[in-house]
């Protein structure tokens, strides 16, 4: 990825005190890029920042500027995009129930927000415009693997959101001519990604638990399947779509993903067979299991042919590598039992 970061550029990241924003700002600092990082931190955490801090050379970490704000806020987007070349907007309220229960506040951050900082994008000048999209946009299609040219009915407002985002940057680059790519996230895992509150992403939460001694909660009857994806190939994503110059490959959307499949029965055996040394209470536990939750997607397997041809993305973690790399981060963290 070194490679791909020759020239210094300046990044505008929105959602950077968020977990994947955070881990794309270690990246690019590492690159020796100059970054600016917009977060309203009402997901985001101020202590991600201060672990990337700690993770970088002060030489680097003086290439970063923070900005507190939120992207539905004009002034805040204009003073964020100044000087930008490009910008990886991470930003958004995420969480399929969560948007269930609030409505409305999925699409004021996550389809307002876009609009607003879309507009501040366009009237700068700035001409790359890579942003997160969701695996959730294919909704009830049941076919397998998703391919990004056939998905179904929407089944959540998140999932209309993230929808609605991919539609107005196609409109966005016809209309302005901006380069915007559009990047299919397929369940993100990895370090920093937060396991508290009612709206935590199932690894994460599942860790956290196993590792304080509680009972994990499988919604349904497990043989629900994800295609986790580990948070070193999203930012390898986002750094080829942001550096690509292939014209072929600009204005549309790619798959993020490792490629395979993966039920929550199967994940539950596999954090306990990992966990069992740790934490021996494990041993013989079993989980307990909740309704299926409204708006939740059966199968998830993204084919990721068009990134690798046009993108040249290569996962650099399957997904039990990114467990592995994942759960040492996450034990290093814990309180002690």
């Amino acid at each position: 990825m070194q490679e791909l970061m020759e020239v210094p550029r300046t990044w505008l990241v929105t959602g950077v005190a968020g977990f994947i924003g955070s881990n794309l700002l270690l990246a690019l600092l590492r690159a020796g890029q100059r970054v600016v990082g917009l977060d309203n931190l009402s997901t985001g955490h101020l202590y991600n920042l201060e672990e990337v801090k700690a993770d970088v050379s002060s030489g680097q970490w003086q290439n970063f500027k923070w900005i507190e704000g939120d992207v539905t806020d004009r002034e805040t987007c204009r003073r964020a995009c100044t000087g930008i070349d490009v910008v990886l907007h991470q930003a958004a309220l995420g969480s399929v129930p969560r948007s269930i229960s609030h409505p409305d506040l999925t699409n004021h951050h996550n389809v307002s927000g876009f609009v607003t900082l879309l507009v501040a994008v366009k009237d700068a000048g700035i001409r790359r415009f890579v942003y997160a999209s969701s695996s959730s946009v294919y909704g009830d299609d049941p076919a397998l693997p998703k391919i990004e040219s056939r998905v179904g009915e929407c089944l959540s407002p998140y999932a209309i959101s993230k929808k609605v985002n991919e539609l107005y940057a196609s409109v966005f680059a016809r209309c302005y001519d901006l380069e915007c790519i559009g990047l299919r996230y397929f369940n993100v895992f990895g370090p920093r990604q937060d396991p508290n509150g009612p709206y935590a992403a199932v690894i994460p939460k599942w860790i956290d638990t196993m590792l304080r001694g509680g009972n994990v909660t499988i919604y349904g009857d497990g043989e629900t399947s994800r295609d986790f994806s580990y948070v070193t190939n999203v930012v390898q994503a986002n750094v080829l779509a942001a550096t690509v110059s292939n014209p072929e490959a600009l204005n549309t959307v790619y798959n993020v993903a490792a490629g395979g499949r993966t039920t929550l029965n199967d994940l539950y055996r596999m954090l306990q067979e990992r966990l069992l040394s740790r934490r021996p209470h494990l041993t013989g536990m079993t989980a307990d299991h909740g309704d299926f939750r409204p708006g939740d997607v059966r199968h998830s397997n993204a084919d990721i042919g068009k990134a690798t041809h046009l993108l040249g993305y290569r996962p650099s973690h399957d997904f039990e590598a990114g467990l592995d790399e994942c759960l040492e981060w996450y034990v290093s963290h814990a309180i002690p039992a």
